[in-house]
């Protein structure tokens, strides 16, 4: 319904106007342009990292398997945050280590701030998928005669296609909505993400923005059905490779080849330890690269903005526990029934990561001046529901799928409902997705931006907002503390979380 709005919203001088004009043209060729080496670049580190970690017998393998999903947990506008901080024009390593005064705004730089904010996805997915590869197929090929370069190029990369294609276009999706780390680093290099944003509030041109919500909504939808047919087409094929887990085990990678993987993973942990460095370091400087100085100025100031952080966590709290249930019921519905409608629901549960979060936000903001509603605080959470329930929803749907359906069928033939057999068998036995459902959607919940930047307002203000509006008035240090607050509070959330859940298991008898 809000999509209805947005193509009600443009005249056809507006349409006209952005197919025309050579300025829309440009920002449509950088979008293209920075959406393919962002994908192509965050999937290649992702893979070579999680070859690494899982085939490479590194060094520290523990600790770096824990990196990236560490800063998956962290806000996301805190690596845009970070890079200015630390290559900007008084970056700590342009300006204090190489004593240069450049600045990486523009497409280098967000070329390499997404790279490190998108590969974490990449890794998670290409590490599953190097995981389901039994050692048996490249025992098989090294007892043919090939060697450790062969098997890699003709057994172990062909077959983490499914992985690779799949992250690709999850990835191409999540950075043609990225509006965070274009807004921070971007500069003058302008995309539609941003764009969509600064025609509505800053000329308030709303026909020019909805037009652009929906050039950028064109290619969404392409990857969505792309990826739609992959998820199927990786599921079919898992399902031919898989089998009888092999006890075969691996043979040890070569000195060589581990020093060199190690070494790979240290630089792009480095980099990440040091996104975390600049944030924490930022908060306690009385001016970045000018005044290293130690205070407490920037801290003692977070009480000003109190209201938004509690904002902020309350609206990520609710939305987490909509977009959980929600997707919790809808993935039960369409896989563990019968439904006549499952299949149309399995679609429209995964819709919304096909919607931009800039169209997202916009669509429901001119909806909800359409309806004359004007309940910030329920819009903000519907935008986040709405935007974090497809990833949700996959969650829970590979929770169910590692339970047996016959454990269902034994509840029905003791009498249980369709009902209590969701709610007293299937969701204990999937207390693992329930967590990973509603710390994602917290996590992202607390630093979202591209969304909710559309719907705030003076008596619902937001954290992440309140850090982009600090860090484009050039005040580093109180938009530093502010983010250092957030990431505290998404580690301690996750800390609890796990804590919780580690229990629970225990006291199952870890079934």
């Amino acid at each position: 319904m809000p999509l209805f709005f947005v193509a009600l919203a443009p005249s056809r001088a507006d349409i006209v106007s952005v197919l025309s004009s050579a300025r829309w043209h440009v920002a449509m060729r950088n979008t293209a342009a920075v959406c393919l080496c962002s994908t192509v670049l965050s999937v290649a580190v992702g893979y070579a990292y999680a070859y690494a970690v899982e085939r490479g017998d590194i060094f520290c393998g523990r600790f770096f398997s824990v990196v990236p999903v560490a800063h998956l947990v962290t806000p996301p506008f805190v690596g845009g945050l970070a890079f200015i901080l630390l290559f900007g024009r008084q970056g700590f390593v342009t300006h204090v280590l190489l004593g240069l005064d450049v600045s990486l705004y523009g497409f280098w730089g967000l070329l390499l701030a997404q790279t490190l904010c998108f590969f974490p996805i990449a890794y998670l997915i290409c590490a599953q998928t190097l995981r389901g590869i039994g050692a048996n197929v490249e025992q098989a090929a090294r007892g043919m005669g090939a060697g450790g370069a062969r098997i890699f190029w003709s057994v172990t990369l062909p077959l983490s296609l499914p992985g690779i294609l799949g992250a690709f276009l999850f990835i191409a999706v999540s950075v043609l909505s990225d509006f965070g780390n274009p807004m921070i680093v971007g500069g003058r290099f302008r995309v539609l993400a941003v764009e969509i944003y600064t025609q509505l509030t800053g000329w308030l041109n709303a026909g020019t923005s909805a037009v652009l919500g929906l050039v950028l909504v064109v290619p969404s939808v392409g990857l969505f059905v792309l990826q739609d047919r992959m998820l199927r087409a990786n599921a079919a094929r898992t399902a031919t490779i898989g089998g009888k887990p092999s006890a075969t085990p691996r043979r040890k990678t070569r000195l060589a080849v581990r020093v060199c993987l190690t070494a790979f993973c240290a630089l792009i942990s480095l980099a990440i330890v040091a996104q975390l460095a600049a944030i924490a370091a930022g908060a306690f400087q009385k001016l970045w690269g000018v005044n290293t100085s130690l205070t407490l100025n920037h801290v003692r100031a977070l009480a000003r903005y109190l209201h938004e952080v509690r904002n902020s966590l309350a609206f990520a709290l609710v939305s987490a526990l909509l977009s959980t249930l929600i997707a919790s019921l809808a993935a039960y519905l369409t896989h563990r029934t019968s439904l006549p409608l499952r299949r149309s629901l399995d679609v429209l549960a995964q819709l919304p990561s096909a919607i931009p979060g800039s169209l997202l936000g916009l669509a429901i903001a001119l909806a909800a001046n359409r309806l004359h509603f004007r309940a910030s605080s329920v819009l903000i959470v519907i935008a986040m529901t709405v935007g974090f329930l497809p990833f949700s929803y996959r969650i829970m749907s590979a929770a169910y799928a590692q339970v047996r359906t016959t454990l269902d069928d034994g509840a029905r033939s003791l009498g249980a409902s369709p009902l209590r057999v969701f709610g007293t068998v299937l969701l204990p036995l999937a207390a693992g997705g329930l967590f990973s459902s509603f710390v994602y959607s917290f996590v992202r919940g607390v630093g979202t931006l591209s969304a909710v930047i559309f719907l705030v307002s003076f008596r619902t203000p937001l954290a992440s907002v309140r850090i982009l509006n600090l860090a484009e008035q050039g005040d580093w240090g109180k938009s530093a503390a502010l983010a250092l607050l957030l990431t505290l509070v998404t580690f301690a959330v996750l800390g609890i979380g796990r804590l919780i859940i580690g229990r629970f298991t225990r006291r199952t008898g870890g079934r």
